[in-house]
């Protein structure tokens, strides 16, 4: 019996622990919301932003190999030019 109620009282540990994580994680999010807010209200494009934030979190290589395939899908539905037809012009 003394099994079972450690491992209640532990699994409840647990669980509060997670939920005051929770609390924490939202309280976080609003805070990035306003921050982003207030870029908006400055002018900044916020869509782009969280580009940024997104890409700076990447490892390098990780970006880079991103932003090649990228560069080649929209290469092949004519989006941009590729290298062969910038030297044509």
């Amino acid at each position: 019996m003394a099994d079972a109620t450690h491992s209640s009282e532990q699994l409840r540990l647990f669980i509060e622990r997670i939920e005051r994580l929770e609390e924490e994680k939202k309280a976080i999010a609003d805070d990035i919301k306003l921050v982003y807010g207030e870029a908006k209200s400055e002018g900044f494009d916020v869509k782009t932003m969280r580009t940024v934030v997104r890409l700076r979190a990447m490892d390098r290589n990780d970006r880079q190999e991103q932003e090649a395939l990228l560069d080649t899908y929209m290469a092949a539905l004519g989006m941009i030019a590729t290298p062969d037809e910038e030297e044509r012009s």
